[in-house]
C-alpha cells in the first residue's frame, strides 16, 4: 500500500479551501443534527458535480459487512484512492445516538490519512438510513473522497433503502445463518449489483452461491453473461444490460476482496457507458425528494399540532377513537381539503 501524503488531504471543491479532518467531522455532526447553516453549505456544495462513487454494502447481521467494508477500504487504498466510510449503526433507544460498533471494529484504519470513518445513527428512519446520509455523502465527496462506502444496519427488507442512494449496491451473504439465503426472504436480492458470499471458507458457501445464482436466474429479466471471476454454476440475468456477479470472499484474510472492488468499479463504468447512471439517479432523486418531503411534513405537523396529537393519542389509548381517525382529522386541520 502506498503511503498517503499529507498534501492529499481532502479539500472542499466549491470554496477552494482546505478542509481539515476536524472541520469535516464538525460539518458532518452539524448535518446529522439538522443545523441550518450546515445544510445551507451542503446545498451550495451540491451544485458542483462531484465525481465520488457511492457504494452501499448491505446484508443480514452477522454477515461480516463491517469486516468486508474495512477490507474494501484497504484494497481501494492500495489503489491510491481516498476512501470515506459511513457506517449506519442502530440508534440507541434511550439517547437516539449511534452505538458506534462498526467504528470500533474499523479502528485498524484509523492511522491511514486516506481513510475517513464515520458512524451515525439510523434514528429509526425507514430503511435503516438516516435522512442525513445523502447530505453527509455530498460533504465527503466535496472534501475529495473518491470512494464512499455506506454500510447499512442490515435489518432485512428495510435495507432496500440503500438503493435510493448508492451508485452500486453490494449485497453480503454468508452460509450458516439459519436460512439458505436471507436475501430471498428479505426481498433485497433484486437491488444487488454485486453479490459477495462472505465467509466462503465455511461449509455451505458453494450451496449459498448456487442458490443465489438460481434465484437470480428465476427473476423476470433477460439472460446475459457477467464475465470471468464470478460464480458460473447457473447463467446470470441481466438488468438492463448488467449481470450481478456472485463472488466468494473471506474478508478476514482479504481473499476475493479485490474481485469485489473490481466488480464495483466495472459496474460504475457500465453505469456511465450505458447511460443508466443518469436514469438511476433520477429515480433515486424522486425517492429522495419524497422522503425529504415526508420528513419535513412530519416535523411541521409535530410543531403545529403537538397538543392535538397528544389529545388524540389519549383518546386512542382509551379506545374512543382509531389512529386512522386521528390521522385523518389532523391532516384535515393541517391541510384543509386534503384527502
Amino acid at each position: 500500500m502506498s503511503t498517503p501524503p499529507d498534501a492529499r488531504a481532502p479539500e472542499a471543491h466549491s470554496q477552494g479551501e482546505r478542509l481539515s479532518r476536524r472541520a469535516l467531522a464538525r460539518l458532518l455532526t452539524d448535518i446529522e443534527n439538522g443545523d441550518e447553516a450546515a445544510l445551507a453549505r451542503v446545498r451550495q456544495l451540491y451544485r458542483t458535480p462531484l465525481a465520488a462513487r457511492l457504494v452501499g454494502v448491505t446484508g443480514a447481521p452477522g454477515s461480516g459487512k463491517s469486516t468486508l467494508v474495512a477490507a474494501l477500504a484497504r484494497a481501494a487504498r492500495a489503489r491510491d484512492q481516498q476512501v470515506a466510510i459511513l457506517s449506519v449503526d442502530p440508534s440507541s433507544p434511550f439517547t437516539g445516538g449511534a452505538i458506534l460498533g462498526d467504528r470500533i471494529r474499523m479502528r485498524d484504519l484509523a492511522g491511514d490519512a486516506g481513510v475517513f470513518v464515520r458512524s451515525l445513527a439510523s434514528r429509526s428512519s425507514l430503511g435503516g438510513l438516516s435522512i442525513a446520509v445523502a447530505d453527509m455523502a455530498t460533504a465527503l465527496a466535496a472534501a475529495g473522497f473518491e470512494l464512499i462506502l455506506i454500510e447499512t444496519v442490515g435489518a432485512g427488507q428495510s435495507d432496500v433503502a440503500i438503493a435510493r442512494l448508492a451508485d452500486t449496491v453490494i449485497l453480503v451473504e454468508v452460509p450458516g445463518l439459519g436460512d439458505d439465503v436471507q436475501a430471498i426472504k428479505a426481498g433485497i436480492l433484486e437491488i444487488a449489483d454485486v453479490i459477495a458470499v462472505n465467509k466462503a471458507d465455511l461449509p455451505g458457501a458453494d450451496r449459498v452461491a448456487s442458490i443465489l445464482a438460481t434465484a437470480l436466474s428465476n427473476q423476470d429479466t433477460t439472460w446475459g453473461h457477467h464475465g470471468a471471476g464470478a460464480y458460473e454454476a447457473a447463467p446470470q440475468p441481466q438488468r438492463n444490460g448488467w449481470s450481478p456477479p456472485i463472488l466468494k470472499t473471506v474478508a478476514t484474510t482479504g481473499e476475493g476482496v479485490a474481485a469485489v472492488l473490481d466488480a464495483a468499479e466495472q459496474h460504475a463504468r457500465w453505469l456511465e457507458t450505458s447511460g443508466e447512471r443518469l436514469r438511476r439517479r433520477q429515480r433515486q432523486l424522486r425517492e429522495e425528494i419524497a422522503a425529504r418531503l415526508q420528513h419535513q411534513l412530519a416535523e411541521f405537523a409535530r410543531r403545529r399540532l403537538g397538543a392535538q396529537i397528544e389529545a388524540w393519542a389519549q383518546r386512542c389509548a382509551a379506545h374512543q377513537a382509531h389512529p386512522s381517525e386521528a390521522a385523518r382529522a389532523l391532516l384535515a386541520e393541517l391541510c384543509p381539503g386534503a384527502e
